[in-house]
């Protein structure tokens, strides 16, 4: 309180009251997801050397001199293992690395059995997004919760981002010298924790609202229809780059998980020899989610998959990349690979009987806002300046779980012995309202974030008797 005891006169600083009135609501509601968001994404940081330390058995494996068996042995042994249908394999990206496929199960399971390229030798196997790393991605992005969980998250994004906007309004200086690049006071304070807050949130408070921005293709709302939109007008995966290919209604996403912009890309469609008609699995349409994935079975006359990997090699595709088998017989080979550099991005989709490129698509080939929405969620991940990108982005992650603790102590220290002590109101109620509709313009951005908007502030203004101050 500190601060506000040594304001000037409520008129200069009506805006100011309102403004830290919405600024406490949002840290309120939003303050545990940020803190969350902060500690499993510090750890998501790191996925790949903690997965291989995790599941070492699984993920590494002696280095050979002797050339590696057959893809389609390795295969037949998964399969022989599990009686269940392979439809993905991945290429190891080290030398000293297993090789991945992920196979249906009778009872419709998705599981990833890990391979001895040299021998072929089944390592062992884990529920699909099973990895430490996959279940600290689906703790950071709540599926865990279910469907509705992006829709949440969506709400916490926003209000992230009204949370910083509000933050630095607040710490404007205004002609302060304290709490703006200092820190006064003793830890036994509440200006000291204040001024922690304020001096902490200005500077990661930048990066924080890149997070909540980039966080946003995978929302539920905004995510999709910011993507149907991109990929609508050529600005995401143009139509220019595949009119002349036959196209099939199953997606890319029934059996990867590929980029924002390619989550809804339809695959290209095989064109089927003479004697082997269509059946109607070839055109499944969405069948993929849930478990089934059609006909998984070998064609008579595809190219098989030891051919298709000697093609994709050939193309030069970056070492990790998985291959999507075809389902049935208009089905493809689909290489994709997501490295961390997005010049390296990368999918190609090859004919199952001729092995003629039916499509290549890598970064450049997006369209603009497809291509920027990329870099950022590549940054976001930390990937796209390797190092420096994860270190830079855990030493952020540290600091809002500061920002998050010391507003925490900040409002404790300030509690009234009853009630949530929510920041008093200015004495214009035209204030509020002004400051209401300004935050509500954002929410014709962010739908879903709006419309929470919305209930605040009818729950505010009727509590309060309509913005009035006692």
């Amino acid at each position: 309180m500190h601060a506000i005891a040594s304001s000037p006169q409520p008129d200069h600083w009506r805006f100011y009251r309102a403004v830290w009135r919405w600024h406490f609501y949002a840290g309120l509601f939003v303050l545990p997801f940020i803190a969350w968001l902060a500690l499993t994404g510090a750890v998501y940081l790191y996925q790949k050397p903690i997965d291989r330390w995790v599941h070492h058995d699984l993920k590494v494996v002696a280095a050979s001199q002797a050339a590696p068996s057959l893809a389609s042995a390795q295969v037949a042994a998964v399969q022989a293992t599990s009686g269940g249908e392979a439809f993905r394999y991945t290429t190891p990206e080290r030398a000293d690395g297993s090789v991945e496929i992920a196979v249906l199960g009778k009872q419709g399971q998705r599981e990833v059995y890990y391979v001895d390229p040299a021998s072929a030798r089944v390592l062992g196997h884990l529920p699909e997004k099973g990895t430490f790393s996959g279940v600290v991605r689906q703790l950071h992005s709540l599926d865990l919760l279910g469907g509705w969980a992006s829709a949440l998250i969506e709400i916490a994004a926003g209000w992230a981002i009204l949370l910083v906007l509000t933050g630095v309004y607040l710490w404007w200086p205004r002609g302060r010298n304290g709490g703006v690049t200092s820190v006064r006071g003793s830890p036994g304070q509440r200006l000291f924790w204040r001024d922690l807050h304020a001096v902490t949130g200005v500077w990661v408070g930048v990066v924080l609202l890149f997070l909540a921005l980039t966080g946003m293709p995978w929302s539920v709302v905004w995510g999709t229809q910011v993507n149907a939109w991109a990929n609508g007008h050529d600005y995401g995966y143009p139509a220019g780059v595949r009119v002349a290919v036959p196209m099939s209604d199953q997606r890319l996403a029934d059996t990867t998980t590929p980029g924002w912009t390619m989550e809804h890309a339809q695959l290209p469609a095989s064109s089927v020899p003479p004697g082997q008609p269509p059946s109607a699995d070839s055109h499944a349409g969405h069948e993929g989610h849930g478990g089934a994935l059609g006909d998984l079975s070998p064609r008579t006359g595809a190219i098989g998959i030891d051919a298709a990997l000697q093609r994709f090699n050939a193309l030069g595709m970056a070492a990790g990349y998985a291959v999507a088998l075809p389902r049935g017989p208009m089905g493809v080979y689909t290489a994709s690979v997501y490295p961390e550099r997005l010049a390296r991005q990368r999918v190609v989709h090859l004919d199952q009987y001729s092995g003629r490129v039916l499509l290549d698509m890598g970064y450049a080939d997006y369209g603009v806002l497809g291509r920027g929405l990329e870099w950022g969620i590549n940054v976001h991940l930390g990937q796209q300046y390797g190092t420096f990108n994860r270190v830079f982005l855990l030493i952020a992650c540290v600091a809002i779980l500061l920002l998050c603790a010391s507003g925490a102590v900040m409002w404790w220290k300030r509690r009234p012995v009853a009630g949530l002590g929510v920041p008093p109101l200015p004495r214009q109620r035209r204030t509020v309202a002004i400051v209401f509709a300004l935050l509500c313009v954002g929410g014709v951005l962010f739908p879903l974030v709006g419309l929470s908007l919305l209930a605040v502030g009818i729950v505010d203004f009727a509590l309060s008797g309509g913005w009035r101050r006692y």
